[in-house]
């Protein structure tokens, strides 16, 4: 049974004659009776009585006609539906995040992609940078934004943004009032720092070995798995802390906290996409839009 031999079984039967049937499928009238033949013989059943020159539905086509014509209602509303995917008027992105950027640069750009695709669905769920990289290799998301570079030859990897940490400390700390802070003071003082794996301890710590400071060196307090989670701890005396300067801002703008004078490298955003896996119209759009 092909949808293609349910259509001409429903064409024939609204019609009650194999040639105006034919006509209006635009096929020969031989198409159209081989049709309703091979499907009458797929089943051993039959479908018409054959009345002069017409054919009438008899009790077994009676009681398939609604069943076919639901299963081509299906049919429709299925190729209907992938039109409106490819179309983008409605589809679902699976999209993971580091936390500075779902917290600080992504919202925006969610907004502008949604005013744009309103039928397009946005799950966005948020770990660290290795979480990520780990959720677009498995095919849990399609698409994947983190900060530093990962070394994962399957991933593709788009700049798509940047930002730039800083090392924050209390308007009290020993760190807050220095015109300069040396590289080797850094392991004077306790740290409140983001989970290793997570960009921002990453890029840390990178910038600490480019000024030959081992991060080991460090003496870290506390190690706390979200941001807002650091910030609180160091707002509240428990040690120095590295963040993005968009996720401080607000802590930094209410004199909570204060920005001390080391300098660590931009970092960029970079956008993960699997080599292999099938890439949607709206993942291909919603990388568009970051470009």
């Amino acid at each position: 049974m092909t949808l293609e031999r349910l259509r001409i079984f429903v064409a024939v039967a609204e019609r009650q004659h194999v040639t105006a049937a034919a006509r209006a499928l635009n096929l020969t009238q031989s198409a159209v009776s081989n049709a309703i033949a091979a499907l009458e013989a797929e089943h051993d059943v039959y479908l018409f009585d054959r009345v002069g020159r017409g054919v009438v539905l008899n009790q077994t086509g009676l009681a398939f006609l609604p069943e076919a014509r639901a299963v081509l209602a299906r049919a429709a509303a299925a190729e209907a539906a992938l039109a409106d995917m490819s179309a983008l008027r409605r589809g679902r992105l699976t999209l993971f995040a580091s936390q500075t950027i779902a917290s600080a640069w992504l919202p925006r750009r969610l907004a502008a992609f949604h005013a744009a695709h309103p039928g397009v669905e946005l799950d966005v769920a948020i770990g660290n940078t290795r979480e990520v990289a780990e959720g677009v290799l498995s095919g849990a998301a399609e698409l994947g934004l983190v900060e530093g570079e990962i070394d994962q030859p399957l991933l593709d990897q788009t700049v798509v943004g940047s930002d730039r940490l800083a090392v924050l400390v209390t308007p009290d700390h020993p760190w807050a009032g220095l015109r300069r802070l040396e590289a080797q003071t850094l392991a004077t003082q306790a740290w409140v720092l983001r989970e290793a794996g997570s960009g921002t301890r990453s890029t840390l710590e990178a910038a600490l070995r480019n000024a030959d400071v081992d991060p080991a060196a460090l003496s870290i307090a506390m190690t706390l798995p979200s941001n807002e989670a650091v910030l609180a701890a160091a707002e509240a005396g428990a040690g120095a802390t590295a963040l993005s300067e968009s996720v401080a801002y607000g802590s930094v703008a209410a004199g909570r906290l204060v920005t001390a004078a080391f300098s660590l490298p931009e970092r960029p955003f970079r956008l993960l996409r699997h080599r292999e896996r099938y890439r949607s119209k709206a993942g291909d759009a919603f990388v568009a839009a970051m470009e």
